[in-house]
């Protein structure tokens, strides 16, 4: 495995640009979405949560590649980007038709779980504007060659959308290649998304493909099985429980399949309960394994605890720290996520480097 090796900083306009979809979230709080009367409004998304962690909590400077209708539902995502801080010059703005029958903006209503009761998603995104963009929507040559990034964030959610949806994910994959930009993707396997297109055989062809173009691969334990269909003797496809040897295992085995990843990357979680889970993670970079061991960790909303864990790690490496420093960073960043409401971090770097120095939670004044 080759190092990750990156662009300087005065040579781009941004620290990392993330393409994806970005939906409004409606999350009733501590209420079930079937019941609720009120809801407080969030943005998030899997590709754009790693832009705004890096942002908001690391200081760096990130950017969304993204399309709204414009209507007060785009521009109320806009203002909640905004204040996270990310650019959105490079949001993609397309006419509304009034009803919504050709391009509208994506709901995803959350509900956080608690105890026995799991967390539960219900995402209305059809029809979306991002989701029949086209590799030509969007200027790639000013975003990686004119403007410059040091890196690229995208995902298998994105490339989920629709058809043609995979193929600007990896139009803007090689244009970042060709500008000596750092490309990370996040299997983000979604069952739900992929099972109207072609089910697991489809994610497989499409993550494959997308996959061997990448530097950087995020995953979880069902990611490699259901969106790469990596299997290993022994090993059921369900990868939940393993032994960190296996875990090992996997990882060698990704990146003999790919021998184009310089980082592959996986958060270890045991869900006790909805709200008790043990949280660490394991990587792979230049032949070495890097384990970051579980420890319990109490949360208040789980969603975006993986991104949470990509931006941190992503932080690490553009602030010029080696691997193990890193893995540990996102790992302290994704639990300090779980701990506040929405998609997004609320955490400070201060805390983040709290939390990898085993620090308490005694009150700060």
């Amino acid at each position: 495995m080759d190092p990750i090796i990156l662009k300087g900083s005065a040579s781009c306009r941004w620290d990392c640009v993330s393409l994806g979809e970005v939906m409004l979230r409606l999350d009733p709080g501590e209420e079930r979405i079937h019941t609720a009367r009120t809801f407080r409004a969030w943005e998030g998304g899997g590709e754009y949560n790693v832009a705004r962690g890096l942002r908001r909590c690391f200081g760096m400077h990130t950017a969304i590649i993204t399309a709204f209708a414009k209507n007060p539902i785009g521009q109320l995502l806009e203002d909640l980007i905004l204040q996270g801080g990310v650019d959105t010059s490079l949001v993609q703005w397309v006419p509304y038709d009034g009803i919504g029958r050709t391009v509208r903006n994506g709901l995803n209503f959350t509900e956080r779980g608690f105890g026995v009761r799991a967390a539960v998603g219900c995402s209305d995104r059809g029809n979306t504007v991002i989701a029949h963009s086209q590799p030509g929507d969007f200027d790639w040559q000013h975003i990686f060659a004119a403007s410059g990034s040091r890196w690229l964030h995208t995902g298998g959610i994105f490339a989920a959308l629709s058809p043609s949806s995979a193929s600007v994910a990896n139009a803007a994959i090689q244009a970042a290649r060709a500008s000596n930009t750092v490309v990370s993707y996040d299997l983000n396997y979604r069952e739900s998304l992929w099972k109207g297109i072609g089910g697991k055989s489809k994610a497989q062809e499409v993550n494959r493909e997308l996959v061997s173009a990448v530097d950087v691969l995020f995953g979880n334990e069902e990611d490699f099985s259901a969106a790469l269909g990596v299997a290993l003797d022994g090993v059921s496809k369900d990868f939940s429980h393993l032994p960190v040897s296996s875990y090992e295992s996997i990882l060698h085995r990704v990146a003999e399949l790919y021998p184009n990843l310089k980082l592959i990357a996986t958060t270890l979680r045991t869900a006790h309960t909805a709200t008790q889970n043990d949280w660490g993670a394991i990587a792979l970079y230049e032949g070495k394994v890097i384990h970051v061991p579980q420890r319990p960790v109490e949360i208040l909303d789980r969603v975006g605890g993986g991104d949470s864990f990509a931006s941190g790690l992503i932080y690490g490496f553009l602030a010029g720290k080696d691997a193990p420093w890193a893995v540990q960073c996102g790992v302290a960043h994704g639990a300090l996520a779980m701990t506040t409401p929405g998609d997004t971090s609320m955490a400070t770097l201060s805390e983040v480097e709290a939390v990898m120095r085993g620090g308490s939670a005694r009150i700060a004044r």
